[in-house]
């Protein structure tokens, strides 16, 4: 059974994720932590749990969902996994946090590439990998049915959608993904999203204004 802990770090109120499985093996995605005190809340909690971190995967590469990458990346000894497309809005999080006058330590280069339709296996379950753009030109989503679990990033919030107003965002895209991608998925799935409060596929299909 997988157990997901969240922590909401930096400014823009980012909710990153361990996902843990029975073995205590964790994989990190979108650490958002930018500075000492969130990364100390981050490694704190991973050290007195006894984590082992296996995997750092971005669901996309806004500056708020990278600030820890480094961090993480080092700290751990993990390779950065990512859309392989995605990797120019990487490489934007530079120029983001000069904009926001953020502090920021580069995130490390993707080692690993993900595509639709993988498959990410971990411990007793697995974690599907779907391609849903339009938030960002290359945003993917981890989604295990077995555990009714989806990691949605910036796609699907409660009651909202994703902005499309940032480079390389697409409104038409994100509604039409949402609709084709995740709308058919189980009802009771729950959504983690990358802000806010997390909501269900179901909710979401019958409530949200945007639909």
């Amino acid at each position: 059974m997988i157990k997901i802990k969240k922590f909401t770090f930096n400014p823009f109120q980012e909710n990153s994720y361990l996902l843990i499985n029975d073995e205590k093996e964790c994989i990190v995605v979108d650490p958002g932590c930018f500075n000492r005190e969130e990364e100390t809340e981050l490694s704190s909690y991973i050290e007195t749990n006894n984590l082992k971190p296996t995997m750092l995967i971005n669901t996309h590469a806004h500056i708020d969902h990278v600030l820890g990458n480094h961090f993480v990346a080092n700290k751990y000894q993990l390779g950065l996994s990512i859309f392989q497309s995605e990797h120019p809005m990487l490489e934007m999080a530079i120029r983001s946090a000069e904009m926001y006058s953020i502090p920021y330590t580069p995130s490390p280069e993707p080692q690993y590439f993900l595509k639709e339709g993988d498959n990410i296996e971990f411990g007793d379950t697995s974690f599907d990998i779907l391609h849903v753009p339009g938030h960002a030109p290359d945003h993917i989503v981890l989604i295990s049915e077995e555990e009714n679990i989806m990691i949605g990033g910036d796609v699907l919030f409660k009651q909202s959608i994703g902005r499309t107003d940032l480079p390389g965002g697409n409104h038409e895209d994100l509604i039409h993904n949402i609709k084709t991608k995740i709308f058919p998925l189980k009802e009771s799935i729950v959504i983690y999203s990358g802000h806010g409060p997390e909501t269900t596929v179901g909710d979401e299909k019958n409530n949200n204004p945007f639909f």
